[in-house]
């Protein structure tokens, strides 16, 4: 079991704009100033990807669209053998908290077109669903 930081959104700029909250408290607190989970900020929103960002060493945060985040949660899975994910979502929006649950879910338990019929994330595709 693996534990994940997911915002998940129905765009991924929706998305990068709900995990400024969760950015700005990992870098109070790993600055030595811990903090509550603050308002959401255009001053902390950022490209995940970028390699110049400070926070990116260590994080394990999947952030984007429903599609973004089933490949990016796919690609997790597939490289460390997880069997079992445990989720969480730094969010200060209680309603956009649940929806990115809601997704995150979705992404783990249902067959997707937008993957191609594989198989969840963490379950083998059936033989049959190969050919």
């Amino acid at each position: 079991m693996l534990g994940v930081n997911v915002v998940a959104a129905d765009t991924d700029d929706e998305a990068r704009f709900l995990a400024s909250s969760g950015r700005q408290s990992v870098a109070s607190l790993r600055s030595g100033r811990p903090i509550q989970l603050p308002l959401l900020s255009k001053e902390w929103e950022r490209d995940l990807s970028d390699p110049g960002d400070p926070l990116r060493r260590s994080r394990v945060s999947f952030v984007g669209s429903p599609s973004t985040v089933a490949a990016q949660m796919r690609d997790f899975v597939e490289r460390t053998k997880a069997d079992e994910l445990m989720v969480v979502s730094h969010i200060y929006d209680q309603s956009a908290r649940l929806r990115s649950y809601e997704i995150a879910a979705a992404t783990m338990t249902e067959p997707s077109v937008l993957r191609g019929g594989e198989a969840p994330v963490g379950q083998a595709r059936s033989p049959s669903a190969r050919s």
